[in-house]
């Protein structure tokens, strides 16, 4: 110990120990003081402008002291000042992960989830910001919310996927069309029954959220398939958990290959997030490569496999509904699987626009309307 401060302030070697509220005593170090002071940071842009690579020598403290709520240091040699509140070290004093508002717990659910699922008008959306806050707030719950009111446009879709985030590309453009295609590049633009899958695996960061804006729904069939990824993923993990192990574990490689694009990835089927809880899914039969692991890893690997895909068709999760003219399906394309019945081509027209937006701006979105942020 080099010395003690005032209010109980403790001077170490490379930081200071600093009595909390709690009565605890916590350790900061001085590189992360120095670097997080309040000036450190643009009061315009917010971002970090202090240069932590372009000192000298390791800061150190000449005095500290609790002061008015904050913990006030005087810097050896360069006489500055930081002052940090109280209330903000107690935050990190443990050494945890930043809390986040958007960090909701995930609710899994089932086969009778139409009826419960969160719905909200377009007309809605576009007029209050709470609303859209409420509609990101199931997302991240639920991984799952039905629009409905859209208009007959183009622009109805990107409108209000614009509403949590910026529409981002995929090899098939900004948007897509599903309907039946005389050259169909996926099963999804044929009439043919599509299995349940998330998509776009083949793209080394698939898209986060997915739209799906209804346009006309008039043909025999077609209805579509959703189970929620997270709930089947906790089921298996209960009742085996070693095949879930390898599933959390193992890449496989994933392709989409056509005359003008031949995309190809690697995933795990189960996601886990950073704190180790399943997030969701990322599967799909049609879009598999040829599995190129050791083939004796294979022995395990595809019962396991196998095993995880025949639970998620169990109609104890599968949700089947019809998508109608003027209704928009949104869903975490990490989370949630979907699929469709067959449907007759010739019985009517069936046309679906969609999108993608990225998981990261919806949970940003979310924090922006219930204000949430470091520098509130």
């Amino acid at each position: 110990m080099l010395g003690t401060g005032e209010a109980g302030v403790l001077l170490q070697e490379q930081g200071l120990d600093v009595p909390l509220s709690d009565g605890r005593m916590a350790y900061f170090n001085y590189y992360w003081l120095r670097d997080n002071c309040p000036s450190s940071f643009d009061p315009e842009t917010r971002e970090r402008v202090f240069d932590v690579f372009g000192m000298d020598e390791a800061p150190k403290a000449a005095s500290a002291a609790i002061a008015n709520g904050h913990l006030e240091i005087t810097w050896a040699g360069s006489g500055h000042v930081t002052r940090l509140p109280m209330e903000q070290l107690a935050l990190f004093s443990r050494g945890e992960k930043r809390a986040d508002i958007a960090n909701l717990p995930r609710v899994p659910w089932y086969s009778d989830h139409y009826g419960k699922i969160a719905r909200f008008a377009y007309d809605d959306l576009m007029a209050d910001k709470a609303n859209v806050r409420d509609w990101a707030e199931a997302m991240l719950t639920d991984g799952v919310a039905l629009l409905t009111g859209l208009p007959d446009t183009d622009e109805a879709l990107t409108d209000t996927a614009g509403l949590i985030g910026y529409v981002r590309p995929s090899y098939f453009g900004l948007v897509f069309e599903v309907k039946t295609h005389i050259k169909p590049t996926n099963l999804a633009f044929t009439s043919k029954a599509l299995p349940l899958h998330t998509d776009l695996p083949d793209e080394d960061l698939a898209p986060g959220v997915q739209f799906l804006h209804c346009r006309a729904n008039s043909v025999e069939g077609g209805n579509s398939i959703f189970a929620d990824g997270l709930a089947v993923a906790e089921d298996f993990q209960a009742l085996y958990p070693e095949d879930f192990k390898l599933l959390v574990e193992t890449d496989v490689p994933y392709f989409c290959e056509h005359d003008t694009f031949d995309m190809r990835a690697r995933q795990k089927v189960i996601e886990l997030d950073e704190h180790g809880n399943i997030s969701g899914v990322t599967i799909s039969q049609h879009h598999a490569d040829i599995f190129d692991m050791p083939q004796k890893d294979l022995d395990r690997y595809y019962p396991a496999f196998c095993r995880f895909g025949r639970m998620m068709r169990d109609d104890k999760y599968l949700m089947r509904f019809r998508l109608n003219a003027g209704e928009c399906i949104v869903f975490d394309n990490h989370r949630i699987v979907h699929g469709r019945a067959a449907y007759s081509a010739t019985s009517g027209n069936r046309h679906l626009r969609g999108c993608y937006t990225d998981r990261g701006e919806l949970r940003s979105t979310y924090r922006i309307l219930s204000g949430e942020g470091r520098f509130k």
